[in-house]
């Protein structure tokens, strides 16, 4: 391989150039330029300039992509050919002919397919940018109508999930049971799962009683245990929706902090740049390490370090004839570049560290923006003119050191994990059952570790953002605060769930739909607005997952909405009574579902 200013654009073989480089010195002059730099021997034989790699043994037709130069195929009347030949002579005397060619150039074809394609779909995001940036707003516009609906809705969509999967489990009880009593009297139906064994098709058990009887039992215990907790749950299901509904009502009152997962965004590429620009100036480090490259069998020298400038002065070119010195990478044998991995591991925890101060900065900003709403009187006469810029400044002034303790930890255990990573990686290859096993022990429990931690931490930032103690004081309160109220926080963060799951498959699947027909021409009243493409599924594809990662957004800061109000829900319950001197601040409706015969003047 080599440089060169443009790519040949005929067939030449080093044999042919060194019988007539006598009186056709332009034809040397314009072969030479694709041999090494400096030579020009054309009375070297052709087995030492081919052992040498001096020259190649002939150049083809070829024209540039990427860089680099790849014969020139074309078709001609069917027949593939290079400049309007089919065959060409190899430069080793013999006659070949472009279809071995082609074979020996499929990676290449590969990649120039590969690279139409890239085209095509650039050429489809360069027609429907302005479409598929309409089916995003689209998409906001609706994440934002859900959440500012679920005051109305969350207990209607709730209840008829709910009941939709006692429906269910119901017709399946009935189903089970014909099934047992169709089978009546079918000659050996009555038979047992032992009597039978394990058998591959699972469909031999289907025509046994006993099985349909099996699954008639278990369904039947599903739809009993899923009764019994809703009879006994009934009351913290209700607090669960009034929460959520309390929620939906916070945001739209604080319309701003929908928008702060930009912030959070922009930080955390920010971080992603720094830690790139850091792995690849320490990467790139030191000095250049040049390698022989020859063959090891028969070569000693293979694989030492060399200078190129000094390589062909000394006699490893005669004693490893066609051996070359090549770059091998940056590096050195000095004490810095035996720690470059180090470095790296130092450089990654800092990038770790800095994406959980990040997106705790966020968690605790929000959280004081809502945290602020609950806990006014007079809602929302006494929330704050500007919630959430004041909680920012908050977080920065006095509560970055507790975030960055938090976010500490949680790096931590993180680069724990990407360590175990590492060596799982290293050691596949080996046989070790006892090694494999303990380092899939360790992955496990470092990764309940952190969801654990993340869990503590999101509700220490609540509780910092509440009282503005320190990240120890904050993550014992909220731990032992969570603990007193488990089987509400349990039915909470599933009724949470399940909404917020069902709003991101509405939104993203509703937008979809949309851009499905929009983009397929279905709609025939906006089909000449609709772009001409290649691939319509490249846009589609954009504006689907788009949507669900808008929609997450939007959801994620309803989340920590609805997590701050039932933190000040617990705290409201366990501080106040209720009476004129500790009135409580929770709403109405919270209120009303816990029965309380009055509700506080400030709250009249």
């Amino acid at each position: 391989q080599l440089c060169v200013s443009k790519c040949p654009d005929r067939f030449v073989t080093y044999i042919d150039v060194q019988a007539s480089y006598r009186y056709k010195p332009d034809q040397w002059n314009y072969f030479k330029q694709f041999c090494k730099p400096g030579f020009n021997n054309p009375r070297k034989s052709v087995a030492q300039v081919l052992r040498d790699e001096d020259c190649p043994s002939m150049i083809i037709p070829s024209r540039p992509f990427l860089k680099r130069c790849f014969p020139d195929f074309s078709t001609k009347n069917g027949v593939l050919t290079v400049a309007n030949q089919t065959t060409f002579k190899d430069g080793r005397g013999k006659t070949r002919n472009v279809t071995d060619l082609r074979e020996a150039a499929n990676g290449i074809n590969n990649v120039l397919d590969a690279r139409s394609i890239g085209v095509k779909i650039f050429e489809d995001y360069a027609i429907s940018w302005y479409w598929i940036l309409i089916g995003l707003f689209i998409a906001m516009i609706v994440s934002l109508l859900f959440l500012v609906l679920l005051r109305f809705t969350a207990g209607v969509l709730f209840w008829i999930f709910i009941f939709g999967v006692i429906g269910i489990i119901g017709y399946g009880i009935w189903h089970c049971y014909w099934e047992y009593d169709h089978l009546k009297g079918i000659p050996g139906s009555d038979l047992t799962v032992y009597d039978i064994g394990f058998q591959t098709d699972f469909r031999v058990y289907l025509q046994l009683r006993q099985t349909w009887l099996a699954f008639m039992i278990i369904l039947c215990g599903v739809e009993v245990i899923i009764i019994l907790m809703l009879i006994f749950l009934r009351n913290r299901i209700r607090i669960a929706i009034a929460l959520l509904k309390e929620g939906s009502r916070a945001i739209g009152y604080i319309m701003s902090t929908l928008f702060y997962p930009i912030v959070t965004f922009l930080l955390i590429a920010v971080c992603i740049s720094y830690w790139a620009v850091t792995a690849v100036f320490l990467a790139t480090s030191g000095e250049p390490v040049y390698k022989v490259m020859a063959n090891q069998t028969l070569c000693k020298y293979a694989n030492l370090t060399c200078d190129p400038e000094t390589f062909n002065t000394t006699n490893v070119t005669k004693l490893c004839p066609g051996a070359q010195c090549t770059f091998a990478f940056y590096g050195g044998e000095s004490l810095y570049h035996k720690y470059i991995f180090i470095f790296q591991l130092a450089n990654a925890f800092v990038f770790l560290w800095l994406v959980n101060f990040a997106i705790a900065l966020g968690q605790c900003t929000l959280a004081g923006a809502f945290a602020s709403y609950y806990w006014a009187s007079r809602k929302p006469a006494d929330i704050p003119l500007w919630p959430l810029f004041s909680s920012f400044g908050r977080a920065i002034r006095y509560h970055t050191g507790s975030l960055a303790f938090g976010a500490l930890i949680l790096a931590i255990v993180q680069l724990i994990r990407v360590i175990l990573e590492y060596l799982d990686h290293k050691l596949k290859g080996t046989q070790n059952s006892f090694t494999r096993f303990l380092l899939c022990c360790l992955k496990c429990c470092f990764w309940c570790l952190e969801k654990f931690l993340k869990f503590i931490n999101r509700n220490a930032y609540i509780m910092i953002a509440i009282y503005g103690k320190n990240f120890c004081t904050s993550a014992k309160e909220a731990f032992f605060l969570l603990m007193r109220n488990v089987v509400r926080v349990a039915v909470l963060d599933k009724v949470t769930d399940f909404l917020l799951f069902l709003g991101k498959i509405l939104v993203a699947g509703g937008v979809g739909v949309l851009a499905f027909f929009f983009f397929t021409q279905k709609i025939p009243v906006i089909a000449q607005e609709a772009p001409t493409l290649n691939y319509y599924w490249v846009p589609l594809l954009t504006v689907i997952i788009g949507s669900y990662l808008v929609a997450h957004g939007f959801f994620s800061v309803y989340a920590m909405c609805v997590d701050t109000l039932f933190l000040c829900f617990c705290e409201d319950l366990e501080r106040n009574d209720g009476s004129t001197a500790k009135p409580y601040f929770m709403s109405a409706s919270l209120h009303r579902i816990l029965g309380k015969k009055e509700l506080s003047p400030k709250k009249a």
